[in-house]
């Protein structure tokens, strides 16, 4: 597993290339607020989903976004995938999603109870935060590994 985790970097290219496209540096991160960084790690987060639904295989559009809502990009399915995420979360990554936890967004989903869409948000803080340190792969594997832990049905919430 350590061999997972010695390549923990994103190749910075992408983000880099969008910063200097308009004409933005990076900023020191911990000037951010947790719902920033959920803001980020919402369309980041949404957009693995997706790849990982499209890596399954060519078919309707709307058969993949159902898929992708139901498994991973629901407040209840990001909310479990946060509680299996959990247990894998180094220090730094467990105050971070704690902080996303305590976050007091001004809305809630309609389709999730208030600890759910808290649980979302704190997973999505998560996933921005990695993104900006350039960490994406740590979040990658920090996935593989709730997703195989759900899938076994080995969490300590459900």
């Amino acid at each position: 597993m350590e061999e997972g985790l010695s390549q923990n970097k994103t190749s910075p290219d992408f983000k880099e290339a969008v910063l200097s496209a308009f004409g933005e540096k990076e900023k020191d991160l911990r000037s951010y607020s947790p719902l920033a960084f959920a803001f980020l790690g919402d369309a980041v987060y949404s957009l693995i989903a997706r790849t990982i639904v499209f890596g399954r295989g060519n078919r309707q559009a709307a058969k993949m976004h159902n898929e992708t809502s139901r498994d991973y990009v629901s407040a209840k399915a990001q909310a479990r995938i946060g509680d299996a995420m959990q247990p894998h979360l180094k220090e730094e990554e467990a105050d971070i999603y704690r902080r996303g936890l305590h976050a007091s967004p001004e809305h809630h989903a309609k389709n999730a109870t208030l600890q759910e869409y808290m649980k979302a948000t704190a997973l999505e803080t998560l996933c921005g935060y990695l993104y900006m340190k350039d960490c994406l792969p740590r979040f990658l594997e920090l996935m593989q590994e709730s997703l195989s832990d759900l899938s076994k049905g080995n969490t300590e919430n459900g």
